[in-house]
């Protein structure tokens, strides 16, 4: 049987064939096919639950395919989206489900959810409303016709230098997130549609103006690049989802290092702080096995964890997928050291379940018996 170095490196070296291979099996490609043909014609959450084959691909995509059961439990949070810090997917601690309604924000986008793009209809229901509260009639010729001329051109826009060289556009835009009456500099306008909303640091999230925020936010090039002002997040991101779900899961039947090192290179890179090492299962197993910690370690007081981890990593290294390459080269020569390739380990389930401990947490526990009441 392949070491555990050597199957991550198979499948990393050329991360994109080894998709497409998923892709082609017939059962993937076959639920994929049903995915696209018909989650756009989904206009309420009731539908999207209704329909099994769509409801389970899209919980398959953000690793709750155990909860594709609880249906109940699934609307509440989609009814609640995430808009509000005290919604009911927000205060889960397992942060899945919030991405989850991020993803079907049917609380934000009501019955264009499956359809809408923050570049189009976002800003032009943004637009209409700064219009309206300018004393201008929505129905008017000069408004509708500045509508159809942005919605026929914004689809071409595939750069934040491609929007700052259209001006009629880019004030199109400016005006709907707010910018009324502000002359800013194209420079500055730069930095924050390149830089995102994904990073705390992004001058957008720095700036005590929370319009430029939501302008990276509706023109997201950092994390869609050319598709921002097509992309749809129930369309290619859920299908990538669920596409490297899937990939994963294959690569655990075989060798559970290999799965834990695709899931580590997948959530490495968006970890804010040291005890997120520790909240998932999954993530604390690669560090303390890479760092040579016994498994024990995880039953001693969680500060002291911390501290022990932070002595040996700069968390800032995850940022830097070459960075994370070389950690995981660690962590699979480590593995196998441990568990060598003959002698696989049975299940592994329990590591990518509910970040805070293993299985499903209490707290989704409870109140699914409550909706049941």
């Amino acid at each position: 049987m392949i070491n555990t170095f050597t199957s991550f490196h198979l499948i990393n070296r050329d991360l994109s064939r080894s998709l497409e291979r998923i892709q082609s099996q017939p059962v993937v490609q076959r639920e994929t096919e049903y995915y696209q043909a018909n989650i756009g014609r989904v206009t309420s959450i009731k539908e999207f639950v209704d329909d099994d084959r769509l409801f389970g691909y899209a919980m398959k995509a953000h690793g709750l395919e155990d909860m594709t059961y609880a249906k109940a439990f699934m609307v509440k949070v989609l009814e609640e989206g995430v808009s509000d810090a005290e919604s009911f997917a927000n205060k889960l601690t397992d942060k899945r489900y919030a991405d989850f309604a991020r993803t079907y924000n049917f609380a934000a986008g009501g019955e264009n959810t499956t359809t809408y793009n923050p570049a189009q209809k976002g800003t032009i229901d943004k637009y209409v409303s700064v219009a309206i509260k300018n004393g201008v009639d929505p129905s008017s010729e000069a408004l509708l016709k500045n509508i159809n001329d942005y919605l026929q051109n914004i689809t071409q826009v595939k750069s934040a230098d491609d929007l700052l060289a259209n001006d009629k556009l880019l004030n199109f835009a400016l005006v709907a997130h707010g910018f009324t009456h502000e002359v800013i500099d194209k420079r500055t306008l730069k930095a924050i549609l390149e830089g995102g909303i994904d990073d705390p640091k992004s001058p957008a999230n720095q700036h005590a103006d929370k319009r430029f925020a939501a302008l990276a936010t509706s023109f997201n090039f950092a994390r869609y690049g050319e598709d921002a002002t097509t992309y749809n997040e129930t369309l290619s991101p859920a299908i990538d989802k669920y596409l490297r779900q899937t990939l994963e899961e294959d690569a655990g039947k075989q060798n559970e290092g290999v799965r834990l090192a695709l899931y580590f290179q997948r959530k490495a890179p968006n970890i804010r702080s040291y005890y997120e090492f520790l909240a998932d299962p999954a993530i604390a197993k690669v560090i303390r096995s890479t760092l040579g910690f016994p498994d024990a370690l995880a039953q001693a007081n969680i500060d002291k964890q911390v501290d022990l981890i932070k002595e040996r990593i700069d968390i800032e290294d995850f940022k830097d997928p070459d960075k994370v390459d070389e950690f995981l080269k660690r962590f699979t020569t480590m593995w196998e050291l441990s568990n060598p390739s003959g002698s696989q380990l049975p299940s592994i389930a329990a590591l990518y379940s509910q970040p805070a401990e293993y299985g499903i947490s209490t707290d989704v526990l409870f109140t699914i018996a409550q909706l049941k009441r």
